[in-house]
Order: structure tokens, then sequence, then C-alpha cells
């Protein structure tokens, strides 16, 4: 890992307590305003970030703007001094105000995640969030997973690559009709006596590139599971049905030609083994102020259905469901198709990455992989060999697999829809509580189909000190710092977009999955500005008294400002990088069913259609984006691909 000097470390320390700085504020019972980043490590795990996350020449421009500000003896000037320096350094080019921010944001970020020995931060308290709430250990069923000896062979009939939504479905279903399985999860181990609710620790653990994930062209943030279960451990729980147009659309113009007519019953039968019902979908403060505005709007809003068991549901606990489930009331792949899985005698591999599918005269025969040993990081190679193999790590890494072996034609990576998503924060007069209670127990739907198949919805969000401190790291740290104390007052509200346009996946140098969405197709691009308006609009109409956008480029509003001003400055920002953020929480359509070879990878049965025995089982085989939340959908056409798998066996 490469390092910092002790020259650049005294600059960057000064750099976060610029960003997270102490202000002098007489009423300051909890030590909020006096307490800079510094104070509790961020800049240590601000270089740690840049030495892990960055490629090497990102990090050696860093160096350079940090060696740069050291010559104007940043390290040693007061507050104002280093405002004006940090405002010059990003006033030279556009690649440096993109690397002050990202300076200014990892500082906001893990000053507001980082708990001292006792599991809290001298932060949380001003915004009302409790930090960790951990009850008594539980005697939920832990699976085991399987160790691997270096260069083991494992036989089997099929071997499942990734453990959420899909391929967790997937071995549940084949296993429990007798089949012997092998899972392959990149992930660890996961259950609810492995969570300790902590963000940093969280995402580090059970997030896609530990919770750092961008496009190579850093238009869009990817949120994403890796760790038992997937996607389901770590997601919002929200079950949306998949509208009658996208099923149409799958099986007229793609050949999916029974999900027009028997797609209900795959989708019952997931939601009946996830025991999916709306009983535990609590309103906290922002899901009230988004049924308020919906309300004085005239808008459509539904309560939402989650995959959540009423017996073990505590609404004390449910806001921390990103960060791990410790009551074990989530239904994730976890404790239901894939503990069915390990029931039957299924071996599931953790810290195992696929490296690619093998075969031989266009039938499947099995799986190389490489087992990263956790505590000793020592790698071993494990070979399986199946007639059957079942690629689901994810639309961002299934098509890698794909590519790495050679297989899936033309189409493998093309197609990539993120459901892009932007939210907006409103700042209300009373304690919104947003951490109590599901992430999203509400929907908003009524701009689902704006008239040609496209929309989007508004749901909630989960709620994160860190990350929403780095979409809120304004380019004045005092300024930042006021607007954080206002965090207990606010709700975030959010929309998803199902994309019109794609983008692609592709392989780096070393075989690697690269992501690239340019976000640059004008119906997309459209919805967003819709979007931004509808939220404000929500806002407003529910009471807020300011609104801020989930990106520090952006100013605020006030209540008695020009809202049709404001929302024309937001109109004329880019959309993703350096603009209007972007994220993204449900990746699809990279590895899609369809007739055609040359457009698609699988057929509509989700066999490849270039090798016989692979199947595409998670959101990669979707033919078009789901335009709802899609754990739901890729369970139900997952259960699908299992039954058709299981006839081609028979």
């Amino acid at each position: 890992m490469p390092e910092l000097t002790p020259v650049q470390r005294e600059v960057l320390r000064a750099l976060v307590d610029t960003a997270m700085p102490a202000l002098d504020v007489p009423d300051d019972p909890h030590g909020f305003w006096s307490t800079p980043g510094s104070a509790v490590g961020a800049h240590d795990f601000v270089e740690l970030f840049l030495g892990t996350v960055l490629t090497e020449a990102d990090f050696l421009g860093i160096q350079q703007l940090l060696d740069g500000m050291a010559l104007l003896g940043m390290q040693h000037q007061k507050r104002a001094a280093r405002e004006a320096i940090l405002a010059s350094a990003s006033a030279l080019a556009p690649e440096a105000l993109v690397a002050v921010q990202t300076l200014r944001g990892a500082a906001c970020l893990f000053a507001n995640a980082i708990p001292d020995t006792e599991g809290k931060s001298p932060y949380w308290a001003q915004y009302g969030y409790p930090g960790p709430q951990m009850p008594p250990p539980t005697d939920a069923p832990h699976i085991t997973p399987y160790v691997p000896t270096d260069g083991e062979v494992l036989e089997t009939d099929v071997v499942v690559i990734g453990s959420g939504a899909g391929g967790g479905t997937i071995a549940g279903v084949v296993a429990a009709a007798g089949k012997d399985v092998v899972v392959l999860e990149a992930g660890g181990a996961s259950s609810e006596r492995d969570y300790d609710q902590l963000e940093l620790t969280a995402g580090m653990a059970m997030m896609y590139k530990n919770g750092v994930a961008l496009t190579a062209d850093s238009n869009v943030g990817l949120l994403a599971g890796q760790t038992l279960g997937g996607g389901t451990t770590i997601n919002w729980q929200n079950c949306v049905r998949p509208s009658a147009a996208v099923l149409k659309e799958w099986a007229t113009e793609h050949g999916l030609t029974d999900v027009a007519t028997d797609f209900d019953r795959h989708l019952d039968a997931v939601s009946a083994r996830m025991g999916a019902n709306d009983e535990c979908s609590d309103f906290n403060g922002p899901h009230q102020r988004m049924i308020e505005g919906a309300k004085a709007l005239g808008w459509s809003c539904e309560k939402a259905t989650l995959n959540v068991d009423p017996a073990k549901h505590n609404p004390d606990l449910a806001g921390y469901t990103q960060f791990g489930d410790v009551t074990g009331a989530k239904r994730g792949t976890l404790t239901t198709y894939l503990r069915d899985a390990y029931d039957a005698g299924a071996r599931i591999l953790c810290n195992t990455t696929a490296q690619r599918v093998t075969h031989e005269g266009g039938r499947a025969s099995g799986v190389e992989a490489t087992y990263t040993d956790p505590a000793t990081l020592e790698t071993r190679t494990v070979t399986v060999h199946a007639k059957h193999v079942v690629v689901a790590a994810g639309a961002l890494e299934t098509p890698a697999v794909l590519l790495r072996s050679g297989i899936g034609g033309p189409a493998a990576g093309k197609h990539l829809r993120l459901h892009p998503s932007s939210g907006m924060f409103g700042v209300y007069e009373e304690d919104q509580k947003a951490w109590w209670g599901p992430p999203q127990a509400a929907v908003m739907d009524e701009f689902r189909d704006l008239g040609d198949g496209y929309g989007l919805l508004v749901e909630g969000s989960h709620y994160y000190p860190g990350v929403f401190a780095f979409q809120l790291a304004l380019t004045n740290g005092k300024a930042h710092k006021e607007l954080m104390s206002k965090f207990a007052r606010m709700c975030d509200l959010l929309f998803i977009t199902r994309d019109h346009g794609g983008g692609e996946v592709t392989l780096d140098e070393h075989g690697q999955a690269l992501h690239h969405y340019s976000v640059d197709d004008p119906r997309d691009q459209e919805q967003i500005r819709k979007g931004l308006r509808v939220l404000a609009e929500l806002h407003l109409a529910a009471g807020a008294e300011e609104l801020w956008l989930n990106t520090p480029f952006a100013p605020g509003f006030r209540r008695g400002d020009d809202l049709g001003a404001w929302l024309t400055g937001l109109y004329a920002m880019p959309i993703g990088a350096g603009g209007i953020a972007i994220g993204s929480a449900h990746q699809m359509g990279s590895a899609r069913m369809g007739l055609d070879p040359t457009t698609s990878v699988a057929d509509p049965t989700g066999e490849l259609h270039d090798v016989k025995g692979v199947w595409v089982g998670d959101t990669s085989a979707f033919p078009t984006p789901s335009g709802a939340n899609p754990m739901l959908t890729c369970m139900a056409l997952s259960h699908r691909t299992a039954e058709n798998l299981l006839r081609s066996t028979s």
C-alpha cells in the first residue's frame, strides 16, 4: 500500500480539520461543535482510504496536491487561511476540484462514521442517533462454510457462483430437489451473530469493493452486497412486484412468453418463502412526511411490503438493517433458500472468487476459483467439476466471469442498467427519528409510468451518519458543520428511475470488472430532472423549511425562495461526476435473456446461447430494467430458471 510522507500527513490532518472543524459555540452540551475531525482519527482513515481504493496514478495526484498545499504552509495556517488555500486549489482544474472535494467528503464521512471505544461518536448525540443497540445473542442457525484445501477438486451436480437473491434462490430450489450443490461466494460468512451495527465495519465487511465502488467514469456510485446472502443480507427489504407492462415487454419482445401468464406463480412462491408482508412497515418521520406530502398533492402512495418476520421485528433495531440485522427478522436468502440448500447438504464456500467457467465442446464442465483465507490472506486454488454452472455473481460481476471465460457471446457485459437514483434532504421543525423503523416503509408511485413505460418511484432511505455527511460536505467546513447540526431534523427521500439508456461492463488489464455509465440518454436526463422536481414539491408540501440535494456542489433552498429558479440551477448542473450525485443500488441486464444471440447472452430459459449447461441466475438476466426494486423479481425469475435447469437434467 502506498504511503504519505510525514509532511503530507500533516497537511491531510489540517484538511480534515478544515472540512470538519472545531468551532466555538456557547451551547455545546455534546461536544459536537468543539470536536474536530482529527480528534476521532478521521485523518488516519482518510489515508487508509487513499492507499487502498485509489489507483497508483490517482494516489500520486493526491500526493502532488498535498505537496502544493504544504508549500503554502497549510498545515500551519488558521481555518480561514486553510479554506482559502483549498478554494484556490479547487480552481486550478476540474480534476483538482474533484480531488479536493473527494478529500473533504472522505474527511466528513470518516469523522461521522468512526465510533469510540464504547461504540459511539461525539457527533451522534447532536443527531439523535443512538448508535449500536445490540440485543442479547440469539440462537439463530449459523451456516458453517466449507473451507477447501489448496488445489482441492470438488465434484457436484450444480455449482452456483453467488449466494444472493438469484444464486441463493437457485441453490435452495435445486438442492431441495435432490441435486448435489456447491455455492461459491466471494464475500465472507455472515449471520446475526457477526454484526456490530456500525456503518464503517459493515461497509468494509459486507459491501462490494468495501462499500466504495464507482463506475469507471465516476458518474455513478454503486451499492451492492458482497457477503453470504448477497444483496438480500444488506438491502432494505422492499418487495415491489414488476408491472404488467414490464412483464409483457419481456414476453413479447424478448421471448420469455410464459412470464405474461405464469410469473405470478413464481412471485407468490418466493414471497411465501420470504414471508413478505406489510405488518412491519412502521412509518418513521421521513415516511410520515412522504405520505403527508403525497396526500397534499393528490399523489398515489402505498405501504411497502417487506420480507421481515413480524415475530422478530423490532422497530428500534430495524433502521440498522444494512449494517447487519441482529434480530434475525430479515428473511433474505441467508435465512431462507440458502439455508434450504445448506440443510439439504450443499457445500457453501465463502471468500471464494470464481475466475472462469470451464467448458468443453460447447458444454459446461465446471468452475476454476480462488479461495482467500480471511485471517492470513493466503490464496488457494479450487476447482469444481459440474455439468451445470449457474453464474449469479451480480450484474456487476457476472459478465466479468463470462468475459474471462470467453463465453456469453457479443452481448456479454452490454445493456447494463442501474436505475439511476438521487436524493434530497428536507429540513423540518421537529426531530424525524429517521433511524427508527425500516428504511423503506412506503412507496410513492404516482410517476411510475410517465406514458411510455418509463418513470420513477419515490422511496425512503437508510440512515447513515457517515455517508450523509459525505453527501453534505459543503465547500466550507463551518457551513458544513452548521448544516449537520440540523441532521436530526432532516428527512432524506430518493427517487429511482427506470433507465432508458444503459452502460457496459468490460475487463481491465488485470481481468477485473470495469463499469461504464455515461448518463447521457436524453430520456434518462429528463426523468432525473423530473425526479428532482417531484422530491422538492413533496418535501415542501410536507412542510420542509429547507431543501438540500445530496451533493456538495448544489446550493440549498429555503422556503420563500424561488423554487423554479432553484430547480433551473440544478437542471444546469452536469448529471454524474462533479454535478448531481447519482447512485445505484439496482444493477441489471448485463447478461440478459432473449431470443437473439447477438443482443442477448442467455436464451429465454436462462441457459447461455453458446455454452449449454451454463445459466445466468441473477439480475444480469433481466431483458430490460424492472423499474422497481429488483429483489422480488430476481428471486421469482431465478425460481423459474431453477425449474428450467431441473427440467434439463431429468
